[in-house]
């Protein structure tokens, strides 16, 4: 037997209304009619989304595709936008960061995410179910929730003619580019167990590697030492005058002592940074490295703060870092699910 809706409905004992009907006092307003009230400088969303990388924009699109009202205050600033090509993005290996930033955004507002190109500059919690979000701008944003996907900084070595060959020939991250690594003569830059721990990293693609210290105290203990050797791999502690380069190609390393190092790719293990502050300012727990600590589903210490990309402990790909975004937006979309639509 074929049923209408709205006798359907009656049928098993549920009340359909067309707009504009009336029953016991309940009036459905016909579409036309329903009105989003909003000031000129604030909105409230349900989620934003700090932070417009691989993290932030899969964050987005997973929640706007749960039919979640949300915002990406993104500073346009981001970490790798220098980078030759992000590898190891599965169906969009070596596409480089502005295009796969492009498509994401284009992906996320297709959905309905609304993208704002400005910058965070404090946020604090008004109750336990909204934030308020000063932008540089002078607007602000409301939200139920708050994802941070604000990513990190590397600390650079001062070191002429490093910028014209970052992102080239000039790298951070081996798992990343340690491919294009395989054969090639490498200097990594650095102290201490950071620049051992790269340099061993980097043998599964080159032998040919020198630890230079850039005119600091080596740092590196006794046990680190000799496995060095055993790989001959040498730690200069000569201070870098220059990196010579063409058209980010790297030639030579030249250091102090008018010694030069041929060399084809420089890898630096400095130290890295969070972008900004927004996490300290929530009082989010931080591992001794500043980063976020979150849970499986990449809930913060602090309530309906969650975290995602390279903010949080983990390996820093892109891959992971959108990945993350997405675990982040299905916790968040059920923590917003009310009470009678969940299933303990």
């Amino acid at each position: 037997m074929a049923y209408e809706i709205g006798q359907l409905s009656r049928e098993i004992g549920f009340f359909y209304l067309h707009p504009g009907e009336v029953l016991a006092g309940l009036y459905l307003a016909p579409a036309a009619a329903m009105t989003v009230v909003t000031t000129p400088d604030s909105y409230t969303y349900d989620v934003a989304v700090v932070g417009g990388g691989p993290a932030g924009l899969s964050a987005a699109l997973w929640l706007a595709r749960y039919l979640h009202s949300v915002v990406v205050v993104d500073s346009g600033d981001p970490r790798n936008w220098e980078t030759r090509g992000i590898n190891g993005f599965l169906g969009a290996h070596a596409i480089r960061s502005p295009e796969l930033r492009e498509h994401g955004r284009k992906d996320a507002q297709k959905y309905g995410a609304e993208l704002v190109d400005d910058t965070v500059d404090t946020v604090k919690g008004i109750d336990d179910d909204c934030f308020r979000l000063k932008l540089k701008s002078g607007k602000s944003i409301d939200s139920q929730r708050l994802l941070l996907a604000i990513g990190i900084r590397d600390i650079w070595p001062p070191i002429p003619g490093l910028e014209a060959c970052y992102g080239e020939t000039a790298h951070v991250c081996p798992d990343c580019d340690g491919y294009e690594t395989r054969g090639r003569k490498t200097v990594v830059v650095g102290t201490g167990q950071k620049a051992v721990g790269m340099a061993l990293a980097l043998t599964t693609w080159t032998d040919k590697i020198v630890i230079c210290t850039n005119g600091n105290p080596a740092g590196i203990n006794r046990e680190h030492l000799a496995q060095l050797k055993a790989l001959n791999i040498p730690a200069l502690e000569q201070e870098i005058t220059c990196i010579k380069s063409t058209k980010g190609e790297i030639n030579c390393v030249e250091l102090a002592n008018e010694m030069t190092l041929d060399c084809d790719r420089l890898y630096f293990a400095i130290g890295q940074i969070p972008a900004d502050d927004i996490g300290a300012q929530l009082g989010c727990k931080r591992d001794e490295s500043g980063l976020i600590v979150v849970n499986e589903q990449n809930r913060t210490s602090v309530k309906n703060v969650y975290a995602a990309g390279d903010i949080i402990p983990g390996p820093q790909l892109a891959i992971v870092a959108a990945a993350s975004g997405a675990v982040a937006a299905l916790a968040i979309h059920h923590s917003l699910v009310p009470k009678e639509r969940r299933l303990d």
